[in-house]
């Protein structure tokens, strides 16, 4: 991590998909956990009362479980709706709607994904999309403090994140890490194509 140009983002990345397995299993993660998922739900009494669809990840390799904080969330009002990501052949995400039990498939990365062939199950365009972190960083511009996600290198989610905020500019995006999980300049800087999130959800709190 010492010299700015001897990691690549891909070496960076399985460093940090090495911490956070070895901090997954540690004690310090329960903790962390409870203060993240005390925040998110306090994110979702406050702000997300106007909020329709919201969508969420399935977690994989160690991401923090929202699931079951969210299904509280729209168990309490009808109108409320919860959404997976589904990835195209053309590396963009839909989202289809999901309810806690619907059978998914394996996507070509091993993600369980909603079956877009489910009639029962249409596509939705959330007001708010909750996407892990696998380091992140923040950047100050104008006065204005910018944050970055650095994902799994695919790409889908910058791609769609541009794509949804030109139909929907109040969309709401929400990065989901952990304090330790932050990233330097000399570390990595987020490119002229990523997409910046709204708000950075960490155990410290949500920070907009």
């Amino acid at each position: 991590m010492d010299d700015m140009h001897g990691n690549s983002p891909k070496t960076l990345r399985q460093d940090l998909l090495k911490q956070r397995k070895e901090f997954a299993a540690g004690q310090n993660y329960a903790p962390a956990k409870d203060l993240l998922i005390a925040s998110l739900n306090q994110f979702l009494a406050e702000d997300a009362n106007s909020q329709r669809v919201i969508a969420l990840y399935w977690p994989i390799q160690d991401e923090i479980d929202l699931r079951p904080a969210l299904i509280a969330w729209a168990h309490q009002h009808p109108g409320r709706h919860l959404a997976l990501p589904f990835a195209r052949a053309d590396k963009h995400l839909d989202f289809y709607e999901w309810q806690d039990g619907d059978a998914l498939i394996p996507s070509q990365y091993s993600v369980p994904e909603p079956n877009p062939n489910n009639p029962s199950r249409p596509v939705v365009h959330p007001d708010c999309i909750l996407i892990p972190c696998v380091g992140w960083s923040s950047s100050i511009d104008n006065g204005k403090t910018h944050y970055w996600r650095l994902g799994y290198g695919g790409g889908y989610f910058d791609r769609t994140l541009a794509a949804l905020r030109k139909h929907n500019p109040k969309l709401i995006c929400i990065g989901i890490g952990f304090d330790w999980q932050k990233l330097n300049d000399a570390q990595w800087a987020a490119q002229t194509h990523d997409e910046p999130l709204d708000m950075l959800l960490t155990e410290s709190g949500l920070f907009r």
